[in-house]
């Protein structure tokens, strides 16, 4: 039996695909990559149909099974990427996403469709969940995100409620500790728009002004484009790297993006996107600055 034919599972093809969507939302928010979260929900789905027909009918609750398996991967992955992030060159950062990565935002009432413009997704958030461990992220993420009753999560990573609460609980007082109060979307981009001109006419002064004095860049190129191997900091050092950046590539084109960091800013040549640079704004300065490079991680910016 193969995906294509999921009629004797008697679950309608069309609600398959919608939980797929789905699934790749959950993933996502639990393996900060689009290329990691696909892998896990395609193991999901051939683990579905690798179960006899009368196991598939006997499964009361498709979605609940589909979702609870996913789950299951993906805390799997997430044991085993610490030893990956050790092997990979230089920093990394979770993936930017354009608003459009899983289907239209603007098409549908339905908040699991709208992803992308959820601060669950952003960036400043996916970092903080990297420092957790994996059962902590996958409780996270399952309760405060999707709404998930703790004795579920519990079987999920192999807990009992009460433990699953305390994880969720620890991952919370995370989140509260490792994010700053992000300000309005109107302020933010009001400063993203004052880096943006300063940045443009290379002017140092009105850069560094507009830089926390503390101000942490961090880029990611994956081994695979220029990105600098450790996070450049301090205004003045951030600042002469960002205008070293622009006058290297003076065909570059920055087109400003509204996504669940606020705006971003996309880079490319000849229409095709190579860098996107998010910024996290405290007051009215930039406190940090994340680019990502690595194309792997761009994809979703070139469809």
């Amino acid at each position: 039996m193969t995906p294509a034919d999921p009629a004797d599972a008697g679950f309608d093809p069309a609600a398959l695909d919608a939980e797929r969507r789905r699934l790749l939302s959950l993933a996502f928010r639990m393996l900060g990559t689009v290329a990691d979260a696909e892998d896990a929900v395609q193991e999901t789905y051939a683990r579905w149909y690798r179960m006899p027909p009368a196991d598939r009918a006997a499964v009361e609750n498709v979605a609940a099974w589909l979702t609870t398996t996913a789950s299951r991967i993906c805390l799997d992955q997430l044991g085993s990427a610490r030893a990956r992030r050790e092997r990979y060159v230089g920093e990394w950062l979770p993936e930017p996403l354009p608003a459009s990565a899983f289907g239209d935002p603007a098409a549908t009432a339905d908040p699991l469709d709208r992803v992308t413009l959820d601060d669950s997704v952003s960036t400043a958030l996916l970092i903080v969940l990297e420092r957790m461990t994996p059962a902590e992220r996958v409780a996270f993420v399952l309760h405060d995100v999707f709404a998930m009753p703790f004795d579920e999560i519990g079987e999920v990573v192999g807990r009992s409620p009460a433990a699953a609460r305390q994880l969720a609980s620890s991952a919370r007082r995370r989140v509260r500790e490792g994010r700053t109060v992000a300000p309005g979307a109107p302020r933010h981009r009001e400063v993203v728009q004052t880096f943006l001109a300063a940045a443009a006419g290379g002017d140092l002064g009105a850069l560094v002004r507009v830089l926390d004095p503390e101000v942490r860049l961090v880029s990611d190129g994956g081994g695979f484009a220029s990105a600098a191997l450790r996070p450049v900091l301090g205004a003045d050092h951030v600042a002469r790297f960002l205008l070293g950046i622009v006058a290297k590539r003076p065909d570059m084109v920055l087109e400003p993006h509204v996504t669940a960091d606020g705006i971003v800013l996309a880079a490319g040549v000849d229409g095709v996107v190579d860098t996107v640079m998010g910024f996290e704004v405290e007051g009215d300065r930039v406190s940090g600055v994340w680019i990502m490079r690595n194309p792997e991680k761009l994809r979703l910016w070139n469809r």
